[in-house]
């Protein structure tokens, strides 16, 4: 996820509108201005990560996780004209996954449990939905997440949990550290 050859894949990238506001070990916020369709297209990419700068995110950094999706659907539920649940899902996971990578974590696991709860419609094409992902616990071999969505108006709409299995990828050699506003490596070599 680092280094940009590391993983060249064809994949679908989601979420092109996703903005990250801020980014510390343990906890990011981010927010997606729901539209349709979201920009979910199939790309050729090189996935990179700009550690030195972790805190301050851009577009074109988050641009870089990526996960493989056969199919497009639509980030509408076009009968209700709100969200669909799949959308919250897929950014519990995406998010979720970038909360352990505040830690430093080279590698992000795999997913073993993933599931949201959704409270009340998050929003009309044009709205902003609000994340807030936060690591819950995190030890030798799992990491449990919890993602939070908030509409316009600040009320929580959804949410949703990831565990993930991180046992073989704690203790990598390209694992860093970073200081505590999530700005700077102070452990480990930054790979730009």
């Amino acid at each position: 996820m680092h280094s940009p050859s590391a993983f060249p894949v064809y994949a679908v990238q989601l979420f092109q509108q996703l903005q990250i506001h801020r980014a510390i070990p343990g906890e990011l916020e981010a927010s997606l201005k729901i539209e349709p369709y979201n920009g979910m297209q199939l790309l050729s990419i090189t996935a990179s990560l700009d550690k030195s700068k972790f805190g301050s995110l851009t577009q074109s950094t988050v641009s870089a996780y990526a996960i493989i999706f056969f199919g497009v659907f639509s980030c509408i539920d076009f009968d209700l004209n709100t969200v669909h649940g799949g959308l919250i899902l897929s950014l519990t996971d995406t998010l979720g996954s970038l909360a352990v990578a505040t830690k430093g974590n080279y590698m992000t696991g795999v997913s073993i449990d993933i599931g949201t709860s959704f409270l009340r419609p998050a929003g009309k094409p044009g709205d902003i939905l609000k994340a807030r992902a936060t690591i819950e616990a995190m030890g030798k071999t799992l990491a449990f997440t919890r993602v939070d969505f908030t509409n316009p108006a600040g009320d929580i709409v959804a949410y949703g949990q990831h565990t993930k299995f991180i046992g073989k990828s704690i203790g990598n050699k390209d694992d860093v550290k970073f200081s505590e506003d999530g700005e700077r490596v102070i452990e480990g070599t930054d790979k730009e």
